[in-house]
């Protein structure tokens, strides 16, 4: 698919402040590439994003194969543990998924001293993955025993209207400051506002910047 990488810039600056509009705070830009090739990565760190989220070991493995220098890789896919041997050598920034133990513990593994994040099923909807939030506490903390750098907390809102999010984002808010971390990877395309009204530190734009995906 063909990125127009003038309406990347103006589609990132147009996030840019609808963010500005909502917080003073800082608020990273994570601009999601899923399904779009290696020019969509190019397009987003040139329009200034602060890193790039993927969701699929394999994508984010043939993307940077093309571009072949570091980037600021997110990855905020449901991760299986056979996947992370693959991607560990890619250079991953921030690991947004961790939702259960034996995936801290491969994380250990093959990147002792990892920055993560631990998801958290804040709608408690059985498709989506992320731990209860009865069970972050307990989460973090084994993150933390097997070496992991636990900087925050990540959820998904549930679909529909942006409005029905904001309990889902307030409820990770507050595990959040309850347990000391400072990070919040909350909102998409079509929440970030409401998301960074709750406290969002960081926001997982696609669509909004590249448009539709095929």
């Amino acid at each position: 698919m063909t990125i127009d990488e003038a309406a990347v810039a103006r589609n990132v600056a147009d996030v840019r402040a609808a963010i500005r509009a909502r917080t003073d705070r800082p608020v990273s830009l994570v601009a999601v590439t899923k399904t779009f090739d290696h020019h969509a990565v190019t397009a987003a760190l040139a329009a200034g994003a602060d890193g790039i989220g993927e969701n699929y070991a394999q994508e984010l493995i043939a993307k940077a194969a093309a571009l072949a220098r570091p980037v600021p890789w997110h990855f905020i896919g449901q991760l299986q543990r056979n996947k992370v041997k693959l991607i560990v050598p890619l250079g991953v920034a921030l690991w947004q998924t961790v939702d259960r133990p034996d995936l801290a513990r491969e994380l250990t593994h093959r990147q002792p001293g990892a920055r993560v994040l631990v998801q958290v099923n804040t709608t408690r909807e059985e498709q989506k993955g992320g731990c209860d939030p009865s069970e972050a506490s307990a989460l973090v903390e084994a993150c933390r025993a097997s070496g992991l750098a636990v900087a925050g907390l990540m959820t998904i809102g549930p679909a529909g209207p942006a409005e029905e999010a904001r309990p889902a984002f307030r409820l990770l808010r507050r595990l959040a400051d309850d347990l000391g971390l400072a990070e919040c990877s909350m909102g998409m395309s079509g929440d970030f506002e409401v998301a960074v009204e709750e406290g969002a530190t960081i926001v997982r734009i696609g669509s909004r910047l590249f448009g539709p995906r095929g």
